[in-house]
């Protein structure tokens, strides 16, 4: 037998394994190239997520950070930056007092279109951390049609490539939240699955406990192999939009002011943005069962935006919608620009929607559609979106709509 019909590392010959790879001077087998991949995976996964942590981003460098991305939001900003960095820090403490740090989980309170996601998202991006977004509306009770409640910690192993240890410090985003409420004290034929008994399955997860997640997702199953999570130190960050809690905010602050005082209190009362003045107390009548919301202790709103709001997000942000459409057409070796009062008239129709900062992405895409297809394949390069051009293209959609 020949030098290299034997695995330079581990010495097993060709026929003692399913592949032997040669090379110039020496040889490997299937078996040492997979224990290699696992070794480079696991190292690469503490420098991509920043395990070794010497320092965490004081509250200022993540609000600064969380500046370049996103516009306004200052309030959610500040709470969302002490929380991640003292549940770093907590990470972080040694245990050699009777002094333990709990965790700061997160809700957070805001119409569509505000940028809740975003803001989860590029904190996660700061802390080079496992970032997964949960959407609550298909988390149903086990048993019933849906995803286990352990779906959540699923997708987390799979952002961190399967290294618990990463996942196990990572941030989860549970969106929709507000969802899950309960529907109603009035008793029912019918179970609610989806509602209260998803908020107790979500309270270990929460408060911290060692779950076995199977690592594929879907139904647990006897035979499959599960994987134990301990969440104690995962920071979930929960957003919803909860429409209408308006009026509990309001019929709260009413109660309040009653006696002689009243009109002068009530008139302090900023009626356009009921939002800043959200309590534990107004989730509850919400529908969110009170040991969920102690589980969040961390409660903050973000801002309605209004046109100024919406005209800064459509160009500033470092990777902000216009920016985002002339690096496409760049990559084509096209120069893209755009007529300022497109900006407004951009804006304008997001506001007629009513869809916030979402829409402003539909409308842009509506807009460059047609281009998008023909350019790649023409020979020219420069476009030019001028406001005529801009009211054409989302006229000719809104006929397709019509017809359609």
């Amino acid at each position: 037998m020949k030098k290299d019909d034997r695995c330079t590392f581990c010495g097993q010959g060709r026929e003692e394994v399913s592949i032997l790879i040669t090379g110039i001077s020496g040889a490997i087998c299937d078996n040492c190239i997979e224990q290699a991949h696992d070794i480079v995976v696991k190292e690469k996964n503490k420098y991509k997520f920043g395990l070794d942590r010497e320092g965490v981003p004081k509250p200022q460098e993540i609000k600064n950070f969380l500046d370049d991305y996103i516009i306004g939001q200052d309030e959610a900003k500040r709470y969302l930056s002490v929380a991640v960095y003292n549940h770093y820090k907590r990470l972080m403490q040694k245990t050699s007092d009777d002094v333990e740090i709990e965790k700061s989980n997160i809700i957070m309170v805001g119409s569509t279109g505000t940028g809740k996601t975003l803001l989860a998202r590029t904190i996660a991006k700061k802390l080079q951390v496992p970032f997964s977004i949960v959407d609550a509306t298909v988390l149903t009770e086990a048993g019933y049609v849906g995803e286990d409640i352990e779906s959540i910690l699923t997708r987390l192993l799979q952002a961190a490539d399967y290294d618990v240890n990463a996942a196990q410090q990572g941030i989860v985003f549970i969106d929709e939240i507000d969802k899950i409420a309960r529907k109603g004290d009035n008793p029912s034929i019918t179970r609610d699955v989806s509602g209260e008994g998803v908020q107790q399955g979500l309270l270990k997860l929460l408060e911290g406990a060692i779950v076995n997640v199977p690592p594929q997702g879907g139904r647990k199953h006897p035979e499959q192999r599960m994987i134990a999570v301990d969440t104690r130190n995962i920071l979930f960050i929960c957003g919803g939009a909860f429409d209408g809690i308006e009026k509990k905010i309001a019929q709260r602050l009413n109660t309040r002011v009653v006696g002689f005082g009243a009109s002068m209190n009530t008139a302090v009362v900023d009626r356009s943005n009921l939002l800043k003045y959200i309590m534990p107390t107004d989730l509850k009548a919400y529908g969110l069962i009170p040991e969920i919301i102690g589980r969040l202790p961390i409660l903050t709103y973000l801002e309605p935006l209004d046109r100024a709001a919406l005209r800064r997000i459509l160009t500033e942000p470092k990777n902000s919608i216009i920016k985002q459409y002339i690096k496409l057409f760049e990559m084509d070796k096209i120069l893209l620009t755009f007529d300022e009062e497109v900006y407004d008239y951009v804006v304008d129709k997001a506001i007629e929607f009513k869809l916030g900062a979402r829409g402003l992405r539909s409308i842009v895409e509506t807009i460059m559609m047609d281009d998008m297809f023909e350019l790649p394949s023409s020979d020219r390069k420069m476009l030019k979106v001028t406001l005529a051009y801009a009211k054409e293209k989302l006229k000719r959609a809104d006929n397709r709509l019509q017809i359609a």
